[in-house]
């Protein structure tokens, strides 16, 4: 991981040691299928697909959280909270949105409560909305998820709750006014850091509507 940024108070710099081919039946929380369709010019085809072995009855893989921090005294601006976090497969520091796996009885409004609160410490007041289920790379994976929409107020000032990871997590969170969200992706970017592509695509489309709504796009 030559070259990307360590976020500070880490004991130790992650990297990548060792990449070697992996089984499916060897595979605790991944697995890969063939898939035989017709298209539609009636040929048959073959499809490779990676999928997760966790789903559970819901259906429904995972949760991210779009967290709204609201001052009641408009004492700070309306913000986000992002996570930076190292991931394996690409050996680098991401920033995404608080997100997780939906445990066994959960719904994913619960699962969406529960994994803001362990990477964030911010308690929801209110679930405000909850997405369809979407598809986040339906070319290679059937593995799916739900975007939801928790609403923070607060009283008066910031407030920057301890957060509450399991061992072996290392989250580091970010509050960030919802209107300097993308240009603070885009410097993330440059200190060499990678932006999930979901939360890019939230921040573009939320600096393009406020810039449609001012009447300065294009």
């Amino acid at each position: 991981m030559s070259g990307s940024p360590v976020p500070s108070k880490m004991p130790f710099e992650p990297k990548v040691i060792a990449v070697t081919p992996l089984d499916t039946d060897q595979a605790k929380w991944i697995g890969l299928k063939k898939i035989q369709y017709i298209d539609q010019d009636g040929r048959k085809r073959v499809w490779e697909s990676a999928e997760r072995k966790t789903r559970g009855a819901s259906g429904i893989d995972a949760v991210a959280i779009l967290a709204i921090l609201r001052s009641k005294t408009n004492a700070f601006p309306l913000s986000t909270v992002v996570i930076e976090q190292y991931r394996p497969a690409i050996d680098k520091f991401v920033i995404e949105l608080p997100a997780g796996l939906i445990d066994k009885g959960e719904t994913a409004e619960q699962a969406a409560i529960r994994e803001l609160e362990e990477e964030t410490g911010y308690k929801a007041e209110k679930v405000s909305e909850s997405s369809p289920v979407v598809f986040s790379d339906p070319g290679m994976s059937n593995a799916n998820m739900k975007l939801v929409v928790a609403s923070i107020p607060m009283d008066d000032q910031l407030e920057t709750p301890d957060s509450k990871l399991d061992v072996g997590e290392h989250i580091v969170k970010r509050v960030v006014p919802l209107d300097k969200l993308n240009t603070t992706l885009k410097e993330y970017d440059e200190k060499g850091y990678v932006v999930d592509a979901r939360l890019s695509h939230l921040a573009t489309g939320y600096d393009i509507a406020q810039r449609i709504g001012s009447g300065a796009f294009p």
